[in-house]
Parts: C-alpha cells; sequence; structure tokens
C-alpha cells in the first residue's frame, strides 16, 4: 500500500461538485458505434447517438507532467487522494430520460456522493460513488451513479478452484475481445489507464493475465443489447463487475427475460459472468 487510508480526511471530499460541457459529434457517433459493433452509416444532426457517449464527453485532460505510473492523473482534485493504487469501475446505475443526440450540447455536473471502506479477499477496498446528471437545451438527459473502487497491489485475485455452472442465456451475440477493440475505447473516452493497452505494465505491475476489458465498454454493450431486444432503451440500467474480461479471447452478450425486465450479463470464453447487470423499463 502507498500510504495510510484516513477515510475522515476522504470523506470531506463529499459534496464537491464539478461540471464540463461536450458536444456529440457526428464522428464521435461513428466511432462508437463502430467500437460497439452497430452499423455505422453517417449521422446527421439530430440522429440518436450510442445510449452511453456521454461516457465519451468531457473527459478531463492532464499534462503529461501530472499523470501517474498507471496512466491515470495523479490523485488528489476533484476526486479524493485515496492512496491505493489500483484504480477499477466497479458498477453503477443510469436512468435514461432523454436520449443524447447528434449536434447536442451535453453538460454533465458531477457530485462525489459517498466514500466507505470494505475488505476483500485482495485486502482493503475503498469505493468512491459519483453521481452525475447530464443535461442537454431540452433537459435532463442521463442521471447516473458510478462506482468507483480502488484496491491494494499485488498479485491479481485467484480464481476460484471450481467455477460454478455457467448460466444458460435465452439471448447471446459473441465477439473478440482483440487489443485493437480495447484501444478504440481508450481512444473515444481518452483513458490514459495503462491496464487496457499496456501488457508489460499490466502482467509484471499488476499482476493480470492480459489486457483488461473495460468495464464501461461492458455495460455500454449491455445496454445497447437490451435495448435491441426490446426495441427501445431501458428506463434504468443497474449493473457491476464480479470479475475482469481479458484480450484475446470469445466473450459473450447475454440476456435473458425477468418478467417485462431483462437480466443481462457480459461473459468470458468460458461462459463465466463477467458483468452483470438488470434493465428495467
Amino acid at each position: 500500500m502507498t500510504g495510510q487510508l484516513d477515510l475522515d480526511h476522504l470523506r470531506q471530499w463529499i459534496g464537491r461538485t464539478a461540471e464540463a460541457s461536450d458536444i456529440v459529434t457526428a464522428q464521435l457517433t461513428k466511432g462508437l458505434r463502430a467500437t460497439l459493433f452497430q452499423e455505422i452509416g453517417e449521422p446527421v444532426t439530430g440522429e440518436i447517438a450510442p445510449y452511453t457517449v456521454h461516457w465519451c464527453l468531457a473527459q478531463p485532460v492532464f499534462p503529461q507532467a501530472q499523470l501517474g505510473p498507471d496512466g491515470h492523473p495523479t490523485r488528489g482534485g476533484f476526486l479524493p487522494p485515496v492512496p491505493l493504487p489500483r484504480r477499477m469501475w466497479a458498477g453503477g446505475q443510469l436512468q435514461f430520460i432523454d436520449p443524447l443526440r447528434v449536434g447536442d450540447l451535453a453538460t454533465r455536473i458531477s457530485r462525489i456522493s459517498d466514500v466507505a471502506l470494505k475488505s476483500g479477499s485482495t485486502g482493503q477496498l475503498c469505493f468512491v460513488s459519483v453521481e452525475h446528471t447530464i443535461t442537454t437545451p431540452r433537459g435532463p438527459a442521463i442521471r447516473e451513479r458510478h462506482d468507483i473502487v480502488y484496491r491494494e497491489l499485488g498479485g491479481a485475485q485467484a480464481a476460484p478452484a471450481k467455477a460454478p455452472p455457467p448460466p444458460v442465456a435465452e439471448h447471446r451475440e459473441t465477439h473478440i475481445s482483440d487489443p485493437v477493440l480495447l484501444f478504440r475505447y481508450s481512444a473515444l473516452t481518452f483513458n490514459g489507464h495503462r491496464i487496457h493497452y499496456d501488457r508489460d505494465y499490466v502482467t509484471k505491475v499488476e499482476g493480470y493475465p492480459g489486457l483488461i476489458f473495460h468495464g464501461p465498454l461492458q455495460a455500454a454493450l449491455l445496454v445497447e443489447f437490451a435495448a435491441k431486444l426490446k426495441g427501445k432503451v431501458p428506463k434504468t440500467f443497474s449493473y457491476r463487475g464480479v470479475q475482469p474480461l481479458f484480450e484475446g479471447t470469445e466473450f459473450s452478450v447475454n440476456a435473458n427475460a425477468l418478467g417485462n425486465d431483462l437480466e443481462v450479463w457480459t461473459a468470458n470464453a468460458e461462459r463465466q459472468p463477467t458483468m452483470k447487470g438488470t434493465a428495467t423499463w
């Protein structure tokens, strides 16, 4: 661990806010559609963009000198300076109100809502929850809770000695998690986190067996799959990561009916879930 956790100090960040704006462009829409295995087309003003395009908008930009060894900005600023070296996208919840469209000026207001400590099989964990509200000139578009987890450095969590039987999916699509796919999403989201593109770093420093598939990319694929199956975007989508998904293997996007809603998940080549979610209408 790189420092002592002072929860009282970190909780002083609760209530801090930040605001940023960006425009949904046709080029961004094309790039995200391609990365989500959709028909690219020639988007025009007013056309609906992929439902999680907001994750590509107004990303923080820092000078190279202000980046840490993992490619993330050095700790502090809007997010609390958690002294645990591993930072991952743990999960969250999305409420879809009005789709973002090509040409929209989208404004995001973010607020730190909670900082909490937990103990896990890999050691101490610190969870930071951030609430986002994305608006356009038409009004609210998306409300979101984003959960970030920080953990200690060390070997990656070992897989269970015997994995449970994988769930059987009523609906399933398969793709390959190759490095180009991961690079494209990192580029679209201006994400410098080296676990997604630097194989030496992720294997030799963080102890994983390969490049790690982005959490939000898995969530984005689940949202689009659910919307395709139902013919409209869900009102809410809740999700959480359950284990890493790595490069170089087949992965699947899956769904089962849950009453009028859908239980959705991504899975690795062994069909074991890597992210689980619930889409409700």
